[in-house]
């Protein structure tokens, strides 16, 4: 009976591998679990829940210690989605055309992917926000977990006009896009234009990598020196943005900062994105290899069956253990107290088996959510941008053929 557990598990591996087509990038389906835990793992060390007067609000351990800047370098990588986001949207828009289907149809189906799981969590927070203002929590403290649980969606409607203008954007050169986003930043911190302005910058920044996704879809971007050029060319332009023209280090919002790279995206997040994409397309050949691994692709397989899950509810997992918390032992290291010194660093270290354990429980609860009502026909080909690999119907690694417990 010891063994149990692992025999399910080995056994589950097997049939994951067995059923996996023979043609599967799977290291498309590698980088974008990569990208995912990026931001759930960014998220979870650089935002704080801290109490104040009985009131929880935010915080960033990187307003106070700013030599953990390197975190945002590691755990930021909305780059690398958009380059996998743009890769798969092409392709499977060549393949819908080729079977005769209609633009309005195919961005239909993606988009019911996409967002099929955001009304779960639209649901479950506006009965939460209505039960903890009637049981008496301070407004500011609601606000204050709202806005953590709303905030990411803003990746999802940025993602959904790119998939729309897939037709359009798939042979357009990154260099256009990215010559906007340097434009609008000229105009804004060089010739004093309006704060407002920066936000035509955000659709333009993310088309940049999701061009060169697309590029790569058309049979682009393959070589090994296309990768060595963004990487080593992203990063050369990011380090004179930073050291000469005055741009954050850091490549997250820092509260309190006067200029943030993320929200609107900058030149700087740009060039830096550039650098993670060259990252990624040298990194395809050993992840392709690694992953011939069976144990090793079916971990991936799983986690991009509820990438959109894992995604939406990340905050709400760190949330619901920094408030339970909260009301059942008060203030905490590592949860409730100023991210200010490196102990409040390991402390909250500490905490994330905690975190990662209710995201499963949440995963366990909603995410069926992200599989419910596709057409038997959309569950084959190329994997949706940023929701689920599009495993076979049958696959033992969907739901309904998952073995119970």
């Amino acid at each position: 009976m010891r063994n149990t557990p692992r025999a399910a598990a080995a056994a589950l591996v097997r049939r994951i591998e067995a059923a996996t087509p023979p043609g599967r990038d799977r290291a498309t389906d590698a980088l974008r679990a990569f990208a995912i835990l990026g931001v759930v793992l960014g998220h979870w060390l650089v935002t704080a829940l801290i109490t104040d007067s009985g009131t929880l609000h935010g915080a960033s351990p990187l307003q106070r210690m700013p030599q953990l800047t390197p975190i945002s370098w590691l755990f930021q990588t909305l780059a690398v989605f958009f380059l996998v986001a743009g890769e798969v949207a092409a392709r499977s828009h060549a393949a819908a055309r080729a079977r005769g289907t209609t633009w309005s149809a195919w961005l239909r189906a993606r988009l019911s992917r996409l967002f099929r799981p955001v009304a779960a969590v639209l649901v479950v927070w506006t009965i939460a926000t209505v039960a903890m203002l009637a049981a008496g929590v301070g407004v500011d403290t609601v606000h204050t977990l709202d806005q953590l649980v709303l905030s990411p969606l803003w990746f999802l409607l940025v993602l959904a006009a790119l998939t729309a203008t897939t037709p359009l954007t798939a042979r357009l050169h990154p260099a256009w896009p990215c010559a906007v986003v340097a434009l609008v930043d000229l105009l804004r911190f060089g010739l004093g234009a309006p704060g407002w302005l920066g936000w035509l910058a955000l659709p333009a920044g993310w088309l940049v990598p999701y061009c060169l996704g697309a590029a790569r879809a058309r049979g682009a971007a393959h070589r090994p020196t296309t990768g060595w050029a963004l990487l080593l060319g992203g990063a050369t332009a990011t380090a004179a943005l930073v050291l000469c023209a005055g741009y954050p280090a850091s490549m997250v919002g820092v509260p309190g900062a006067a200029v943030s790279n993320l929200n609107p995206p900058t030149l700087a997040a740009v060039t830096f994105g550039l650098a993670q994409c060259g990252a990624a397309l040298l990194l395809r050949g050993p992840l392709g290899r690694a992953l011939r691994r069976p144990a090793a692709w079916a971990a991936v397989a799983l986690l991009n069956l509820s990438a959109m899950t894992v995604y939406l509810w990340h905050q709400t997992a760190m949330m619901a253990v920094t408030t339970t918390a909260w009301f059942l032992a008060g203030p905490l290291p590592g949860l409730h107290t100023l991210p200010d010194s490196p102990s409040w660093l390991l402390a909250r270290l500490a905490w994330l088996p905690a975190f990662a354990a209710v995201l499963l429980l949440c995963r366990a609860a909603f995410a069926a959510h992200e599989h419910r009502g596709p057409r038997a026909r959309d569950r084959h080909g190329p994997a949706p941008d940023g929701t689920a690999p599009d495993i076979p119907e049958g696959h033992p690694a969907r739901p309904a053929a998952m073995p119970r417990a």
